[in-house]
């Protein structure tokens, strides 16, 4: 079974997407939803997905488990609980009573670059690991410094770095990215989602090439069973359809063992979010 383990879904009304106000992402300021999705997976050979949420709000894991139950191949849902607020574990709690809740994220890009620290986020944190509920972290390399941080406080918290702690492909940044990455991924409770790379890296001249050396450092520092596969759908739209985002990730995995590939595409997800 092959698994995306990192799109996203919206619908513009419903939330609040101010976000995709500016003028650079005027091409994704349109609803995305499942159907328009199914075709893409269908040519990838993609069969279930995982959704990840793009809001700090309640409201979307309601809306976002919905279209998870009208659509099975939607095998998860990553949503959002407030993990600074006391009432963070009735929420949790709350969330898990649907099967298809299986993370959580904060879009901790945007927050000072302390935000991940903090003693109220800590205590959310804990939360997340008494109950064994994994959690996305979604850094600018500026801050995935802290990634090894988090993982050493909480050894019992199933983490996940999307899109490799995004490094500047634009500057071709490696030295402290790397570095960062590599501490991370000493620890066992760390994963990495090999997604998010294109944007990245110059939008509109872009080559597989570009992305490959970030793409074989993750999976020579985290191994075959701690990488999964995710596309960034539709955000990756801004550099490129979503057949050429998979197939910039294929030249990379396809040279290693059937065995480390079936990992990579989709038992590394199956395993890690319980789908």
């Amino acid at each position: 079974m092959r698994i995306d383990a990192h799109h996203h879904l919206w619908q513009l009304g419903q939330f609040d997407y101010r976000w995709l106000d500016t003028e650079p992402h005027a091409p994704i300021r349109r609803d995305f939803l499942p159907a328009d999705l199914r075709p893409l997976l269908d040519q990838a050979g993609i069969d279930r997905t995982v959704v990840v949420q793009t809001q700090h709000d309640l409201a979307e894991n309601a809306w976002a488990l919905a279209l998870a139950d009208a659509h099975p191949w939607i095998a998860g849902v990553v949503g959002w609980v407030d993990l600074r607020s006391a009432e963070c574990e009735q929420q949790l709690l709350a969330a898990r009573q649907h099967p298809k809740f299986v993370g959580v994220r904060h879009v901790v890009q945007d927050e000072p670059d302390d935000f991940i620290l903090r003693p109220d986020v800590a205590r959310g944190l804990a939360t997340l690991e008494r109950h064994r509920v994994p959690y996305d972290l979604l850094f600018y390399a500026r801050q995935l410094q802290h990634a090894a941080t988090v993982a050493a406080r909480f050894p019992d918290l199933p983490l996940v770095l999307d899109h490799l702690g995004k490094p500047d492909i634009r500057t071709g940044q490696w030295d402290d990215w790397a570095a960062d990455l590599s501490r991370a991924a000493a620890f066992p409770n760390v994963y990495c989602k090999l997604s998010g790379l294109a944007t990245e890296a110059h939008w509109d001249r872009w080559q597989s090439a570009d992305l490959a050396r970030y793409f074989e450092l993750a999976i020579e520092a985290f191994g075959p069973q701690r990488c999964m596969y995710g596309s960034d759908w539709p955000v990756c739209l801004l550099a490129g359809n979503y057949d050429a985002i998979h197939h910039a990730c294929s030249l990379v995995v396809d040279r290693l063992s059937e065995t480390e590939q079936a990992w990579i595409w989709g038992e590394t997800a199956r395993l890690f979010y319980g789908v």
